[in-house]
């Protein structure tokens, strides 16, 4: 049976990837952040956490099969490599090209990390040298998924125009399915174990067709590839947006727009249990390597964390409301404060909020300093050692608390619309451009003198550069903040 452990709460936007190790948890977001759990502490999630390098949002996350390391992607154009132990950027990779990156994936053997970027292009790295190695490029579709075959000696690609791929080492392609899904793939994963007899090995894809099917990958006596269709399953109703193998390789976990996980047997293509906790589109999920426990997060901003016992006796396999357990939460907005946007505190809503966060020994310092929202929300480190606040642990705490602050406005209700596709953050000042969508205009004005004049949204070419101001949109905003 499938059972509920807790839910953590802790990001302020969409969840888009989880991923475990055999000792911690990560999970990042469209809020910028990446957040850090220990398995072994009932997720509680460690002090440096949440990690703020990217300054758009996270879109993937991966450990090292080591387990001392963390990459992570961004819309930023960067892989960013942490220290587990430490929580500090241990390298910044930059894309070529400098195109958003989706998606990110270690080998095996943490050899190499490769990454998938909105342009089409693969990017191959020497991990322990942190040295590129070489690029390809798909096609002009966005590399949306990738994983490494388990000897290590493939990689697979998966991408919105619907092709599955297999790659060598050398980024030489060795194998195309070119439509594999329709309307795009959204994720692939390889099976953790291989048949020791055959040497076949099983790769997982999912797309927008609402479909998860099993290929089974060959690598011939010829030195060849051959990649077969082996089973389709249709447990859901919906675009199916990721898939993760258990690390034993029996059980395949995927997540739907329908707002469902289902979880298969895989090698008998058998459906086994739909779980329900989700309020909004399932965007990731993830088995533990050492443990028989799963993650799930969603557009609902939360994680689930499951443990699966054996056997599979389940009321008609679906697991009920009532079966949850304990929810966590840093949510802890006073109810007078939580009705104004951030930049609108005033000092004493600031002076209050520290002592929650438990800074008391701040508030007289921020007081006498006249610190209201908007000076807060621009504080940076050199701010707080004019400010004398000598010790380096309290001046990282104080900032990382910042960083959650400046995501506040995405758990407080704001209309999507409102939002910057690209910061993610309430506008200012709307603008709308070539591709139709509307954008705060310092952001798309960064976007466009940076990344070669493409859509964030689309990543087509945008026909113009001129920005149109939102006149509209600007008043709305107006008129909700002040109603807020």
């Amino acid at each position: 049976m499938v059972s509920l452990i807790c839910t953590l709460q802790g990001h302020r936007d969409d969840v888009n990837w989880c991923a475990l190790s055999a000792t911690h948890l990560s999970t990042c977001s469209g809020d910028k952040t990446l957040r850090v759990y220990s398995t072994a502490q009932d997720f509680s999630e460690l002090p440096y956490s949440p990690l703020t390098g990217h300054g758009y949002g996270v879109h993937c996350c991966c450990f090292s099969p080591c387990g001392q390391f963390l990459a992570s992607c961004s819309t930023d154009a960067t892989t960013v490599v942490w220290s587990v132990s430490a929580g500090e950027i241990e390298a910044v990779l930059e894309h070529p090209g400098r195109s958003p990156v989706r998606v990110c994936a270690f080998s095996p053997d943490s050899t190499h990390l490769v990454s998938g970027a909105a342009d089409g292009t693969l990017a191959l790295w020497d991990f322990p040298a942190k040295r590129l190695l070489s690029t390809r490029t798909v096609n002009d579709a966005t590399v949306v998924a990738l994983s490494f075959s388990p000897c290590g000696q493939a990689l697979a690609s998966g991408s919105t125009y619907g092709d599955l791929r297999l790659w060598d080492l050398n980024l030489n392609q060795v194998f195309a399915e070119k439509n594999a899904h329709d309307l795009g793939v959204t994720c692939c994963c390889f099976s953790p174990r291989k048949d020791k007899v055959e040497l076949v090995m099983h790769l997982a894809s999912c797309g927008q067709d609402s479909l998860v099917k099993i290929w089974t990958v060959l690598n011939t006596t010829t030195g060849g590839w051959e990649v077969k269709l082996l089973h389709t399953l249709r447990g859901q109703a919906a675009p199916v947006l990721c898939c993760s193998y258990s690390s034993d390789g029996q059980l395949l976990a995927s997540g739907s727009v329908d707002k469902t996980v289902t979880i298969y047997d895989a090698n008998n293509a058998v459906l086994l249990y739909t779980l329900n906790q989700h309020e909004r589109y399932v965007t990731a999920c993830a088995f533990s390597p050492t443990d028989a426990v799963m993650a799930t997060g969603s557009m609902d901003k939360m994680v689930n964390i499951w443990r699966i016992q054996d056997g599979h006796s389940c009321k008609g396999g679906k697991l009920a409301p009532e079966d949850c357990a304990t929810t966590f939460s840093d949510g802890r907005t006073a109810a007078g404060r939580s009705r104004l946007l951030v930049s609108d505190w005033s000092e004493e809503d600031v002076g209050a909020w520290l002592v929650e966060e438990g800074l008391e020994g701040l508030a007289v310092t921020f007081r006498a300093n006249n610190i209201d929202g908007a000076e807060l929300l621009g504080m940076t480190k050199d701010t707080l050692v004019e400010l004398r606040v000598e010790s380096v642990g309290l001046r990282g705490k104080v900032l990382r608390k910042i960083e959650e602050l400046k995501g506040v406005s995405v758990c407080s209700g704001v209309p999507d619309e409102y939002l910057c596709p690209i910061t993610r953050e309430l506008m200012k000042d709307p603008v709308i451009a070539a591709d139709g969508y509307s954008y705060e205009r310092e952001a798309i004005q960064s976007w466009i003198n940076s990344r070669n004049r493409s859509s964030p949204m689309t990543n087509l070419p945008l026909k113009t550069t001129l920005l149109t101001p939102n006149h509209t949109l600007k008043m709305a905003i107006g008129r909700w903040s002040t109603s807020h």
